[in-house]
């Protein structure tokens, strides 16, 4: 097997355009039009280092470049817009695997393919660790105002389009028994929605066109990212504790691991369920999970109560 120290650094770069050929990447930049009148583009960066955000020993190349996909994606859609384009940079260990940035390039392929969002560039640089640096690029149509944090208004239902739990569920599988072929199989959907979440595109452009007012996604976990959005609007979220209480199969497996399920809902991450609120019905796709109002002190509360899980994912 060649390795990336091995095949050299055009080499690299020839296999990433094999594996996610794009007419746009070849070039010293891509050029991107704008398909609709008025529209903006918007963009966002994330970044995922082996052993803390992923690992190659329960995720394929292929997920991992999924995952990164998705959830850039996410914050994409989470303005209100249209993923149209990523870019990859890569910090790669010599002794890597030609193929393991072969399947990184076709995860990203393939997940792009679900919102026709092709990989036009990027770079590759030796390190001595496996670092993924992806930048999304997204279309805002129209003049209207992109959907942000900081618009959410006393009254506003809070919605939510996804899943909420199941990612911290499937990692906490994975942690236990060490790979995915070792999890019992009724809890191998958990582990997929943490290996690469299920995310429905095109529900945040529907988001928009139905007047919402503020949009984010579960990224980090769900009490951490309503208290974004809270913070920024300057109002208080409280939660309908039967509305995002665990599905029977989050009980299922927290009988089996001996914790509380609630852990996973309240402080979970990485769904990347799109979040927000909206001062009518949910959009196609969301469901109410909670009501906006006025600064009555706590930025996120359960059904009145101050959530006693909060937790998330932390950066540092």
């Amino acid at each position: 097997m060649t390795t990336v120290g091995e095949a050299g650094e055009h080499a690299v770069i020839a296999a990433i355009r094999e594996a996610a050929p794009s007419a746009r990447n070849g070039d010293d930049a891509a050029v991107l039009s704008m398909t609709t009148p008025n529209a903006r583009y918007i963009a966002s960066t994330d970044m995922l280092v082996e052993g803390r955000h992923f690992s190659l020993d329960w995720s394929t190349p292929e997920q991992v470049g999924a995952k990164a996909a998705v959830q850039n994606f996410a914050d994409i859609e989470a303005m209100g817009a249209r993923p149209t384009a990523i870019l990859m940079s890569l910090s790669v260990p010599e002794d890597t695997q030609l193929d393991v940035v072969r399947g990184i390039a076709r995860g990203l392929r393939e997940q792009g393919r679900k919102c026709a969002a092709e990989l036009v560039g990027g770079d590759v640089v030796g390190g001595s660790s496996l670092v993924i640096s992806i930048t999304a690029m997204g279309e805002l149509g129209g003049p209207g105002r992109p959907l942000v944090r900081s618009a959410a208004r006393p009254g506003d239902a809070v919605i939510a389009a996804g899943r909420i739990g199941h990612s911290g569920a499937g990692l906490d599988m994975l942690k236990r028994y060490g790979s995915p072929s070792a999890v019992p199989e009724k809890f191998r959907e958990l582990v997929d929605a943490h290996l690469v979440p299920d995310f429905a595109y095109g529900r945040g452009p529907v988001a928009r066109a139905a007047g919402v007012n503020a949009l984010t996604d579960n990224s980090d976990g769900l009490v951490v990212d309503l208290t974004a959005i809270a913070e920024a609007s300057n109002v208080t979220i409280d939660v309908d504790e039967t509305a995002v209480a665990p599905s029977e199969l989050l009980m299922a497996a927290a009988d089996c691991l001996d914790t509380d399920p609630w852990r996973w809902v309240l402080a979970g991450g990485e769904d990347h369920t799109l979040l927000g609120t909206t001062p009518g019905e949910p959009p196609t796709g969301f469901r109410r999970i909670g009501t906006v109002h006025r600064d009555r002190g706590l930025p996120v509360s359960v059904d009145g109560r101050e959530p006693w899980l909060r937790g998330g994912w932390v950066s540092f």
